[in-house]
């Protein structure tokens, strides 16, 4: 049956070339290339020593061929596939829970609010040790999942173990659809800045993000945070940018050697096209996000603050195959509206000099030197200079503060005790503190870490091995404590209220971009105005 299979494609294969005349020297030889793929492939099936499970073989020599080609070009697998529908679908059914895996042991880091588990009873900080009739303990992050979730309207029944109280707790939980939320945190600074985090462009995304505006009360002031945002889904990219441009403002523009050349434009006004504008991004923004920030920069509709993007910027085709995998094939390039490419160089068949080398353009000398040699571009409105290379250039670097890293903070985290130590602190803490902070603005303007919770992670860091040093934990300190209370109000008010808590205390770019939104004429119209 295959050995017939292999003979029809070669045969189609074969006319279709023969229909083109003349036959180009590159086209004879890309059929001689796949003859002798086919060839391999009957020799294994009919001659090898011992049976061979051909999907494996032919699933490796697809992931070889690409990776030949660009860094972005890739074969997913039936199983990858189904978390990538999910990830970009914008939910699944399951009980409604975000979890950890600790040392053997599955811990629930939060319940979505009004979701199944909450419902129920199920709370933040809870053990679970057994999922219907399987022992929970000692599964492994990934294998959790595929038993808590299931089609809505099926029941799971798990036990769970919680401070304080004896015995195990058992629940029955009716699974429903969960909401995979893209955007983490909106909220009003003090000053009446709003700011709204994008983790990711999924098909809800546009949803969260205007709803996320408009409950803010429609700002004057806004940062949109695009840090650590990979990218996703094309038309929510340009959904987002169209948000702050006017109608046929040009968000991107493709070309490719296969595919027509063609250009995205804004469709309509956007719903915020005068208020003042901060966005911030990062090195690990890409593709989308970088869609989104290059537009608005080439319109110099916003200030764009934080530290050169990935620089992303193929476009991928994906094709389904029969047994669920896909394989994403790169057809075009993204150009900004003033032309710029946003992929960065690379060299084909070379991905970890292609990811090393991102690291390095972190680097000051090399990225001065990046940019001495980019080439220079024009924004559209105000004819100020932007340049292309790869990636997007902030109009303002701002760099990572490093000054209270330590490497044995680090080594805290990286063992996981400081996620261990907040579990079990928050056990016991959890309902006092809930006594006296009933609400976020509460929490935030009174309480602090004692020097007791500093002193019981240090012991528990020498009990699992991490020696107590005392230069490393002195120069760390500030952000231990801040990290602390963030990650104690993640549990205590949800995602949002982790990044009220950073931000303004550890994050120097957000401080930028608050500084120059409060003193729009001075610090931000000038910069969007500059001509060099």
């Amino acid at each position: 049956m295959r050995k017939g299979l292999i003979a029809v494609i070669t045969l189609l294969v074969l006319q279709s070339l023969a229909a083109r005349e003349p036959i180009r020297a590159q086209e004879l030889e890309n059929m001689q290339q796949f003859q002798k793929l086919a060839r391999v492939y009957r020799y294994l099936d009919g001659l090898y020593v011992d049976d061979v499970e051909m999907k494996p073989v032919v699933e490796g020599a697809i992931r070889g061929m690409l990776e030949e080609l660009d860094p972005h070009s890739a074969y997913l697998d039936a199983e990858e596939m189904k978390g990538v529908r999910e990830s970009f679908e914008g939910e699944f059914s399951g009980i409604g829970v975000e979890f950890n895996t600790l040392r053997d042991t599955v811990i629930v880091v939060n319940t979505i609010a009004g979701g199944p588990a909450e419902r129920v009873g199920v709370r933040a900080n809870d053990r679970i040790v057994r999922i219907d009739t399987l022992q929970a303990v000692g599964m492994s992050r990934s294998e959790v999942p595929k038993h808590l979730r299931g089609k809505s309207g099926t029941k799971v029944e798990i036990d769970v173990v919680r401070h304080g109280t004896p015995g195990l707790l058992h629940f029955v939980i009716v699974r429903d659809k969960i909401p995979l939320n893209t955007v983490d945190a909106a909220y009003l600074t003090p000053d009446g800045i709003g700011y709204i985090k994008v983790n990711r462009f999924g098909h809800t995304t546009m949803e969260e993000f205007s709803k996320g505006y408009r409950d803010l009360g429609r700002p004057e002031k806004l940062i949109l945070d695009l840090r650590g945002n990979g990218g996703g889904l094309l038309e929510q990219a340009i959904e987002m940018a169209g948000f702050f441009l006017p109608r046929g403002a040009t968000i991107v523009s493709t070309e490719g050697r296969a595919v027509p050349s063609s250009s995205f434009r804004a469709q309509s006004n956007g719903e915020d096209l005068r208020g003042k504008l901060a966005v911030l991004i990062d090195e690990s923004s890409a593709s989308a996000s970088e869609i989104v920030a290059g537009a608005i920069q080439d319109w110099d509709r916003g200030v764009i603050i934080g530290r050169p993007s990935f620089g992303k910027g193929l476009v991928q085709r994906q094709i389904g195959l029969p047994d669920g995998s896909a394989v994403r094939i790169t057809v075009a390039r993204y150009h900004t509206p003033s032309g710029r490419v946003i992929q960065r160089p690379y060299e084909k068949g070379k991905r970890r000099e292609y990811y090393l080398d991102h690291l390095r353009r972190y680097d000051d000398a090399v990225r001065d030197s990046l940019d001495a040699g980019a080439p220079a571009f024009r924004t559209l409105r105000t004819g100020r200079t932007v340049y292309g290379g790869g990636g997007i250039r902030p109009d303002i670097v701002v760099e990572a503060d490093t000054a209270g890293y330590s490497d044995y903070y680090a080594e805290l985290i990286r063992r996981g005790i400081v996620a261990e130590f907040v579990n079990d602190w928050l056990d016991r803490s959890r309902d006092s503190l809930t006594r006296l902070y009933p609400a976020f603005g509460a929490f935030d303007a009174g309480f602090e870490p004692a020097d007791s919770v500093l002193e019981a992670l240090t012991e528990l860091g020498t009990r699992r091995g991490v020696a107590f040093d005392e230069a490393g934990f002195a120069r760390s300190e500030p952000i231990v404590r801040t990290q602390l209370k963030a990650l104690a109000a993640q549990r205590l008010f949800g995602t949002g209220a982790y990044f009220q808590v950073v931000n303004p205390r550890l994050s120097p770019a957000y401080r930028r971009a608050v500084g120059i939104l409060e003193a729009w004429e001075q610090a931000g119209k000038p910069i969007l105005e500059q001509k060099k």
